[in-house]
């Protein structure tokens, strides 16, 4: 694992592993972890180690839609490589969010078209892979190979519910994403569990009275 001083810099935790000689590093992040309903969806982006730092990149939950797909546009274009992947619900069900967010996370390695010699990975874990990687806690507004994974991964799996949304139009999902608004509680109570809805997630909203 390399060590990483403090700092706020958004190429600072890159520009430790390239000065060691680790030319492709990838940030890696997650979409989806905390709905009923819709798959979690993981995204790794290797950047060039002559990258310059993108204009408004930023952690993709203090961005706005328009923002997000504008830079979501440019990094696809920017960015060396990108592996985006998902775990559906019925394997958050069979193994919890946890390790389906970790095997999400595997695949969106595996989906890169260059082998990354180094992770930098959003939040306290890594997804176990034997690649060398390094969690950073907030690590969508620290660094910007994980704040494109961010904002990746939330595009991606916005656009997959919007499809949902022509699917099951009952739901609502173009509106709440597969999250537990009152909207989408209601919904719930009314028309049951779709074929989307993760078994394994019970809010209290449904539970029964008593």
């Amino acid at each position: 694992m390399v060590e990483f001083p403090g700092a706020h810099d958004w190429l600072y935790f890159e520009r430790a592993c390239w000065n060691q000689g680790m030319v492709h590093v990838a940030g890696i992040d997650e979409a989806g972890r905390g709905p009923l309903a819709g798959p979690v969806v993981a995204a790794a982006v290797i950047f060039s180690p002559a990258c310059q730092v993108m204009p408004g990149i930023d952690d993709s939950k203090k961005l706005s839609a328009l923002q997000r797909e504008r830079l979501c546009e440019r990094i696809m274009q920017d960015a060396l490589s990108v592996g985006i992947a998902e775990a559906s619900a019925q394997e958050i069900d069979d193994i919890n969010i946890l390790q389906a967010t970790y095997l999400a996370m595997r695949r969106a390695v595996a989906a890169l078209a260059v082998e990354p010699a180094h992770l930098l990975v959003d939040g306290r874990g890594t997804p176990g892979l034997a690649i060398p990687a390094s969690p950073l806690i907030r690590g969508d507004g620290r660094s910007m190979s994980i704040a494109a994974a961010s904002i990746i991964a939330k595009v991606t799996r916005d656009r997959i519910m919007a499809e949902n949304a022509r699917l099951f139009p009952e739901y609502g999902f173009l509106a709440h994403k597969g999250y537990p608004t009152p909207q989408h509680i209601e919904a719930i109570r009314r028309h049951g569990l779709s074929p989307l809805h993760r078994r394994s997630f019970h809010p209290k909203a449904l539970e029964p009275a008593g």
